[in-house]
Parts: C-alpha cells; sequence; structure tokens
C-alpha cells in the first residue's frame, strides 16, 4: 500500500501521497460509514480499514472476517483485531439497543408471562427454557455461552 500509512498502535491509516485537489499528505485516509466502520479507497476500490490494517500487517488480506475485539468499529488499533469465522464474530456482537431483556438470546415471552432463553451453536437453536423472571433467563443464557465457547464480550453494550 504505497499511498497509505497504517500505525498499528493508534489504528490510523493516513495518506502517504497527495491522489486528488482535495487529499493532504499526512490526512486521515476514508470515512466513517453510518455503521461505524471506516472505509478507505485505494486506487479506484474502496476497502474496509480494519482489512486493510489486516493486509498491512501480515501481508494478505484475511481468509474470512476480521472482530473487533472491544465492539468498536472504528477502533483499528493491531492489538484491537482477530481474525475469526462469522459464526464466530456472531458470537462477539452486542446487544440490540431495542431489546426488551438486554441480553442477546433473551426475550419476552407474553404468552408465558416470563421470559425464554436461546443460544444457537453451528447453525441450530437451542431452546434453553422458559424463565418466570429475567435473572434466570439472562443466567441461563450466559452458562450456555460459557459452555459453548462465545466470547466474553459477546452481548455487551454497544459503543456508539
Amino acid at each position: 500500500m504505497e499511498a497509505l500509512n497504517y500505525d498499528p498502535e493508534t489504528g490510523i491509516f493516513t495518506r502517504k501521497i497527495k491522489t486528488c485537489g482535495r487529499v493532504k499528505i499526512g490526512q486521515v485516509a476514508g470515512f466513517v460509514r453510518s455503521d461505524g466502520y471506516r472505509m478507505i479507497r485505494v486506487r479506484v476500490k474502496q476497502y474496509l480499514a480494519h482489512r486493510l490494517a489486516w493486509l498491512m500487517v501480515t501481508g494478505s488480506f484475511p481468509e474470512n472476517q476480521i472482530d473487533h475485539i472491544n465492539g468498536i468499529r472504528g477502533d483499528n488499533r493491531w492489538c484491537n483485531l482477530r481474525a475469526v469465522t462469522k459464526q464466530e464474530n456472531d458470537r462477539n456482537r452486542a446487544v440490540r439497543c431495542d431489546s426488551a431483556s438486554g441480553c442477546i438470546g433473551v426475550r419476552r415471552h407474553t404468552r408465558a408471562d416470563g421470559w425464554v432463553a436461546r443460544i444457537t451453536v453451528s447453525g441450530k437453536r437451542i431452546n434453553l427454557g422458559y424463565f418466570k423472571d429475567l435473572l434466570s433467563a439472562v443466567a441461563a443464557r450466559k452458562s450456555a455461552e460459557a459452555k459453548h465457547g462465545y466470547h466474553e464480550n459477546s452481548g455487551r453494550r454497544s459503543h456508539g
């Protein structure tokens, strides 16, 4: 990547060369999309910054996905990136902001007047049970996450 500098300590990409009238040498490269990922144009193609970081450190693009360990999509420091499968990446996602339970895999079950907990393992949904109280449902989910090797950050609150 002769046009870019990547600082693995900060995760910031800067331009090494002037590519057009608006671009200045040393300027932070790219733009942040509405979903929080930084995109960088190299020649005529756009790349996700975390994939470029992987390329610049290892010499090749990752075969699968790149996970931002801390869940912050714009944090492209090398220590925050890891190569994962889609399944592993799904296990490290944040809880949705509109979640009634505040926990991935736990939802309100109005007909049973309680909560249902479930988990997906190797593409198969496993029902963990119906619970009268939220804490019991969350405990069942967290226990299943530990048993099935989910990342410790699974279900954290979203950053941003």
